[in-house]
């Protein structure tokens, strides 16, 4: 799906995710080495004309591993150990070759993002979103607050020792009714249980 659907279907998580995970102006983006393991590199993202878009210098080791492999796992920055959201954002990139495109990304950098991108010399993305996920601090409870989109799933996970949660209690506070879709997936912790 594209950038703005998530804003259009979904404003509370939107405007969430554009300011936690766009609006630093650097993420965390994951990619697939050739040998099949993680490879974590800082980008930085520009939304324009309804699309999430990473340049990357061509010859960069992501950049390759995205040209092999375009799948990508985006994830906010992380400064501290205080409770703050997290934002990952799983989907896969397009390559962008059309001249006219890198011209016009090259503008919207150069007044957005501060540094001018000479088109033809950069490597570019349009990032297409399969999932989002919000991890959050409930303010009152301290319970962990979780938002997947397009899954439709939202739930508090009571804090019961420093490092266990309690079983999930469903909310809604960030997605709306009409995200929930007629599959639901299996929900797993951060450790991969069901």
């Amino acid at each position: 799906m594209r950038w703005c659907e998530i804003a259009a279907q979904q404003p509370a998580l939107g405007a969430v995710v554009h300011d936690q995970l766009i609006g630093p102006g650097v993420l965390l983006a994951g990619t697939t080495r050739r040998d099949g393991s993680a490879r974590i590199s800082g980008a930085e993202p520009l939304i324009m004309d309804g699309e999430l878009w990473l340049s990357m210098m061509p010859a960069s080791t992501k950049a390759r591993d995205l040209d092999r492999d375009p799948r990508i796992l985006l994830h906010s920055i992380v400064t501290s150990p205080a409770p703050a959201a997290e934002i990952m954002i799983r989907g896969t990139v397009r390559t962008e070759t059309a001249r006219d495109v890198r011209r016009e990304y090259a503008a919207a950098v150069a007044a957005r993002l501060g540094w001018q991108p000479i088109p033809g010399e950069f490597a570019l993305f349009t990032v297409d979103v399969e999932d989002v996920t919000y991890i959050g601090h409930d303010a009152g409870s301290r319970a962990q607050h979780v938002a997947r989109w397009p899954a439709g799933e939202e739930y508090l996970r009571p804090v019961l020792t420093p490092t266990t949660l309690g079983p999930h209690q469903a909310v809604r506070r960030l997605l709306t009714d009409n995200a929930a879709t007629a599959v639901k997936p299996v929900l797993r912790d951060t450790d991969g249980h069901a």
